[in-house]
């Protein structure tokens, strides 16, 4: 299945960068991701399990979680996962595009 991400910045990762990014707090911010529960239901996946999000330029795996967020639409924070789902074109602007991922999502 297909699906829009959308990486963010959180309160809770904002707060946990002024502790530090080595942390296991902060690893677990920025290695969850919500998901509709109606998406997480089509697709098998229980809450807290581990999902391969794939785009066109590299994979990632996170842990979902289920929220109220729009169907087809997949909210993760920044941080070294996301980093590895996009490429370094930046269409001129001399940031690359980071949000409004076209992905695929997969059990693992």
């Amino acid at each position: 299945m297909r699906f829009l991400l959308m990486p963010i910045r959180t309160n809770k990762q904002g707060v946990q960068i002024n502790v530090g990014k080595d942390g296991d707090e902060y690893n677990a911010i920025v290695n969850t991701m919500t998901m509709h529960p109606d998406d997480m239901k089509e697709l098998g996946i229980a809450s807290g399990a581990t999902v391969r999000v794939r785009t066109e330029v590299g994979e990632a795996e996170f842990q979902c979680k289920e929220a109220n967020v729009p169907r087809g639409m997949l909210f993760v924070p920044y941080g070294p996962p996301t980093c590895q789902l996009y490429g370094g074109d930046t269409d001129g602007t001399g940031m690359p595009t980071s949000k409004g991922w076209d992905v695929e999502v997969e059990p693992v």
